[in-house]
């Protein structure tokens, strides 16, 4: 297989990274700026709420520019998003910086996905665009233990020089190492939309929506929540994350064989109820490091555990629109975080952090619940482009 595909899996994660990274950090950004921790987790709602929205526009409006070209000017987009953030003086500019970075990433993203199959053998194109999205999956759950070593040691802003280095050498690979890609016609966004009339695909993509919710309204403010409980800072807070993220990138692989060998309904539903009491206990394991470090394990794990298992049941519930279906799931996905993050942001700033918890769990519940609607509903084939219609 070609190995420009990791390459391309390496300019995912540099611009993944972006979403979640001052998520460790929240604290000194809201120190340094005059804001509430929680006016800094919105930081996170913007980024991921565009990124969402804009992925599926963006991909249709530019669907006639050579790809090449195109990763090239966006990753220029992406650095100035980068420096805006880096010189920011207030929370202000660095909400404006925080939006150019996620318009420009969510293209970026996209990219990367549409030129790894494009550089391969037809053989390797499932392969390819998994290793990319292997990028994706591990800047999201990495991103903020980097965040949060190089901001404890350098200030807040340090996290972000290290990203606008890596976009310089990201453009320098993409200009040597990529040849050009014509464009392919794009999807509609009609056509997009008009898959989530039926409730079977609708309700599965609710699923990743609300279980990313339950699991980023904690998430996104960890840092509060463990040196509010348990009275630890520094070193501590970098082994945690790290360790959830080791966990994370492990669980979407064991998700994803799990998946395969019993089913992607059967692990969705393990994953939802077994998630659901994990989030409810976190805060009754703070009393001890080693019980919450076992916590945190299983809670990464099936964080990302369950990502494959809703895809392929997407796969295989509409076969003919399955690369539609990918793209609404990863913007569901970043609904979720976008939405969990704001949620968490009402929470730490009106009640505790500790209430983050339970709040998410309540969420993941009701991923359960619209899974299990996904799978009593029933859909029959028609002829109309989306492939669908209610039963």
């Amino acid at each position: 297989m070609d190995k420009r595909v990791y390459f391309l899996m390496i300019v995912s994660f540099v611009v993944g990274m972006v979403e979640l990274i001052i998520g460790g950090i929240l604290d000194l950004i809201a120190d340094d700026l005059n804001v509430t921790v929680g006016m800094a987790g919105l930081l996170i709602t913007i980024f991921s709420l565009i990124f969402a929205i804009a992925a599926p526009i963006l991909l249709v409006v530019t669907g006639n520019i050579e790809r090449k070209k195109l990763t090239l000017i966006s990753l220029l987009v992406f650095l100035v998003g980068n420096f805006v953030t880096i010189f920011s003086p207030t929370y202000t500019v660095l909400f404006i910086g925080r939006i150019i970075s996620a318009l420009s990433g969510a293209l970026l993203i996209i990219l990367c996905l549409v030129m790894a199959p494009n550089i391969v053998e037809p053989k390797y194109r499932g392969r390819a665009i998994g290793i990319v999205s292997m990028g994706v999956s591990g800047s999201i759950v990495l991103g903020i233990p980097v965040g949060l070593i190089l901001g404890q040691a350098f200030g807040w802003r340090a996290p972000f020089v290290l990203i606008a280095l890596l976009t310089i050498l990201s453009m320098v690979g993409v200009y040597f190492l990529m040849e050009r890609v014509e464009p392919r016609p794009a999807v509609p966004l009609k056509n997009l939309l008009t898959t989530l009339k039926v409730r079977k695909i609708l309700t599965a993509q609710l699923t990743t929506f609300f279980f990313l919710t339950g699991h980023t309204v904690l998430y996104a403010y960890l840092t509060p929540f463990v040196k509010e409980t348990m009275g630890i800072g520094g070193v501590w807070i970098s082994v945690i994350y790290l360790i959830f993220g080791i966990a994370a990138v492990s669980g979407g692989g064991i998700g994803g064989a799990f998946s395969d060998r019993f089913g992607a309904k059967l692990t969705i539903f393990i994953c939802t109820i077994l998630f659901t009491f994990v989030l409810f206990a976190v805060p009754y394991t703070t009393f001890s490091i080693p019980v919450f470090l076992v916590t945190l394990m299983i809670w990464g794990i099936l964080s990302w555990a369950i990502t494959p298992a809703v895809q392929s049941y997407l796969i295989v519930t509409s076969p003919e629109t399955s690369d539609i279906q990918q793209s609404l799931n990863n913007s569901a996905l970043h609904f979720g975080i976008a939405f969990g993050s704001f949620i968490g942001s009402l929470i730490i700033d009106h009640a505790t952090v500790e209430s983050n918890a339970s709040v998410g769990a309540i969420f993941v519940i009701i991923s359960l619940i619209t899974a299990i609607i996904s799978v009593k509903s029933k859909i029959k084939t028609t002829s109309k482009m989306s492939g669908h219609t209610e039963a």
